[in-house]
């Protein structure tokens, strides 16, 4: 399978590349994103094909369905990672908690979010495949909390990588701070960067047009790769646990072979629900994608409304950091899937020029054939986490908990619902703690106070993380992350 470009081609690159060339170079032309020419089917007859399935070989003959150009064993390697997870059996739970509400877990991974999922196999494929070319790659990365400490932990330590991990100051959670500035491999670089989650990203985008900082990467032989969903690496991945989560349902005699479900998924960057969408069309039988958002509801004003609008947007520090996002990278690639190049170059060009485009009415319906929207407040985040523990026994971290406004106020067909869980509660223990009314100025408090309350279990790689020495110290503004990076570089 080839994969094209959501902007149209420059005449410089290929107009079509292998899924390789896609993951190591995953920029396209116009500043546009890489999607698959095409989608495999996963239909009724894949789906009974893999009722007895394990998660490995599951996942194992979804990526080859997308018939990328990678060996077997390197698949097999890759898939690995997830035996390392809680439970290498289930990697992937689902957890039911009420008879049309099913939660599936994605965070039982080493950095314990949903991140887990897709960059711990994804970093084995990619560093082989530098290390097979004989290239040295520089992974850049900027995190709202959770793509950071998944990223330094799958590529620390290998070969022909560099990584430099962007986070804003402030905006993320103790652990998550903590899981980034106390990696210690040599081959990381972890920057503090003064102001919010859109700020890192914009400067990183103003590093990969930097003149200076591309003749850094030519003199060193350095090539840039990404870790963030702009690359397909990340989403072919997260496209499994979709697939995974209907067959659960289908497991435990809830739904039969065919029957419809309803996904909600907390959004950020948009890639999560990206996966939902590319397997709905592919076959697996979802009725609507629905997209729960925060404070920063620019999605829920998208779907709804049909517009994307940042010209009055500023961007709101709320208590689910990870989804404190204005600019969805992976909104592009369901505009290019629906509209075509052409419209998403109009599209795309007009929000970066302007903050703003409007769709048409059609369009707006063919958006609202696959997708529906919510958002929940800081205050209505809160009481649902401390309403789900006291009523059900579960414990759940701010971002899952924008999943349940719509199953408690707008689910209307009774469809069976599964919602994503995609951070462990341990990551935001402060917001948990204040949710129940507990005083806790930090998240090393708060763990000990919802342990010993809840008789919650806290990970040994969360409790040790307190003790690990911080080895990244800078906080930086965002015109030192160039200079600092070239340093790095050189290093």
């Amino acid at each position: 399978m080839k994969f094209i470009e959501t902007r149209g081609n420059d005449g410089i690159r290929p107009q079509k590349v292998s899924f390789s060339e896609a993951i190591l170079n995953p920029l396209a032309s116009f500043g546009g994103l890489y999607v698959p020419e095409s989608l495999p089917k996963f239909d009724e007859e894949f789906l009974m094909a893999h009722l007895e399935s394990s998660y490995k070989e599951l996942a194992k003959d979804v990526l080859k369905s997308f018939e990328i150009d990678i060996s077997d064993d390197l698949l097999d390697e890759a898939l690995s990672r997830y035996d390392e997870f809680d439970d290498a059996n289930n990697p992937v739970p689902v957890v039911k908690l009420d008879e049309d509400l099913y939660i599936t877990e994605l965070y039982h991974g080493p950095t314990r979010a949903f991140k887990d999922m897709a960059l711990q196999p994804f970093g084995v494929i990619l560093s082989r495949l530098a290390q097979q070319r004989g290239e040295n790659y520089l992974i850049l990365a900027a995190t709202s909390g959770d793509t950071g400490p998944a990223t330094l932990e799958t590529f620390k330590n290998k070969d022909n990588i560099k990584v430099v991990c962007l986070y804003p100051d402030g905006g993320t959670s103790d652990v998550q701070r903590l899981q980034m500035v106390t990696e210690d491999a040599p081959n990381l670089m972890v920057l503090g960067v003064k102001g919010n989650f859109d700020d890192t990203q914009n400067a990183l985008k103003e590093m990969l047009g930097s003149d200076e900082f591309k003749k850094t990467l030519q003199e060193n032989n350095i090539k840039l790769s990404a870790a963030n969903s702009v690359n397909f690496g990340r989403i072919i991945f997260q496209t499994i646990y979709h697939i995974h989560s209907y067959l659960e349902l289908v497991r435990i005699g809830r739904i039969k072979m065919g029957d419809k479900i309803k996904l909600i998924v907390p959004s950020g960057n948009f890639g999560n629900a990206l996966g939902g969408y590319y397997v709905k069309k592919a076959g697996v039988p979802i009725e609507k994608i629905v997209i729960a958002s925060n404070d920063n509801n620019i999605l829920t004003e998208f779907i709804n409304e049909g517009r994307y609008d940042l010209r009055d947007k500023e961007l709101i520090k709320t208590n689910s950091p990870a989804m404190d996002i204005l600019k969805s990278s992976n909104v592009e690639r369901i505009l290019f899937d629906k509209f075509g190049s052409d419209r998403t170059k109009e599209l795309m060009d007009s929000l970066n020029n302007e903050n703003f485009y409007e769709l048409t009415e059609d369009e707006i319906f063919k958006i609202q054939e696959d997708f529906e929207a919510t958002y929940s407040t800081e205050d209505e985040v809160l009481e649902i986490i401390k309403k789900t523990l006291n009523n059900k026994n579960y414990l759940m971290d701010p971002h899952t908990a924008t999943d349940f406004k719509y199953f408690l106020q707008e689910n209307k067909n009774s469809l069976p619902i599964v919602a994503y869980s995609t951070a462990e509660w341990t990551k935001f223990s402060t917001t948990i703690a204040k949710s129940m009314g507990l005083e806790a100025e930090n998240d090393k408090i708060a763990l000990k106070l919802i342990s010993e309350k809840f008789n919650a279990k806290i990970p040994q790689n969360i409790s040790e993380i307190f003790k690990k020495e911080v080895t990244h110290l800078k906080i930086i503004e965002k015109s030192d992350i160039i200079p600092e990076s070239i340093e790095f570089l050189k290093s």
